[in-house]
């Protein structure tokens, strides 16, 4: 018999709210499944291994991409069914996944849809499920804080992305599979576990989430001449074709900076690093 939970972030907002979940799972038989709110997506990881100690073994999500990507790695490979209730801005693993948008549709599927395991990466101690990188792509999801998102929603990302179009190049080292890959000056390294990572973008255009591997892309663009070309290429679904960009497929990736960068998980902004 399953057992559920709720891990819920409770400034988040989807359909009608976490009242009408209630009442969504009330109807289909969950009269009353372990409940855990919080404001702040770093307290998930607590609850949800309180509630794995207890006994649920499927887990709603409720929150945006930082939330799914906490509680993704507090699950880690413990036997146990996660669903996303996508009440965030973006929403990445949720559209790569299929996953409604709706509520009430969201709920079906978590208690109803087939069972799917998915690849996780790992940077620097903590699971990702959608991407992680630094240049470009971190600096825009940092600058797009909480009070731009709330009012422009993703339309957030395409202010912060022009805003850092002249983003200074930095010199790195990758090394793919043990072996020497890129050396050299670059605007962007991004390592990605499914297609779509940028506003429902498909950077990789055949990634997928249970392959074994990972997809690796460095963007060498310099300018804002540069920088819009590559983003065309990628925006109509060619971005490995573009001379400024260069792909490959990994398992394991070392990336060295010659000085710190942000970098950022799953959509999320953290500190600055020199390594990945």
């Amino acid at each position: 018999m399953t057992s559920v939970a709720v891990i819920a972030h409770a400034g988040k907002t989807l359909g009608g709210g976490l009242p009408e979940l209630r009442v969504l799972l009330d109807r289909s038989g969950i009269a009353d499944p372990w409940w855990f709110e919080m404001s702040k997506s770093k307290d998930a990881p607590k609850f949800v291994r309180r509630a794995i100690d207890r006994g649920a073994d499927l887990l709603f999500v409720w929150g945006g991409d930082g939330m799914v990507q906490r509680c993704i790695d507090a699950v880690g490979t413990k036997p146990v069914a996660l669903a996303i209730l996508p009440a965030g801005t973006g929403n990445l693993l949720a559209r790569n996944l299929g996953i409604p948008l709706d509520l009430e549709d969201a709920v079906a599927v978590g208690l109803h849809g087939a069972r799917r395991t998915i690849d996780v990466g790992r940077v620097n101690g903590e699971r990702f499920a959608v991407m992680t990188g630094t240049g470009f792509d971190a600096l825009m999801i940092r600058d797009a804080d909480r009070a731009l998102k709330n009012r422009l929603g993703r339309a957030a990302y395409r202010v912060t992305a022009a805003k850092n179009l002249r983003v200074r190049p930095f010199r790195a080292r990758v090394d793919v599979d043990g072996g020497p890959w890129f050396d050299g000056k670059a605007g962007c390294v991004l390592v990605g576990n499914v297609g779509k990572v940028f506003g429902g973008i498909e950077v990789f255009d055949d990634a997928s989430p249970d392959d074994g591997r990972l997809e690796l892309g460095v963007v060498t663009a310099k300018g804002v001449a540069q920088w819009t070309r590559a983003l065309v290429r990628t925006v109509v679904g060619s971005a490995d074709r573009s001379k400024f960009v260069r792909t490959t497929k990994a398992r394991k990736v070392r990336v060295r900076l010659d000085r710190k960068m942000p970098y950022e998980l799953d959509g999320g902004d953290a500190k600055p690093i020199d390594r990945l």
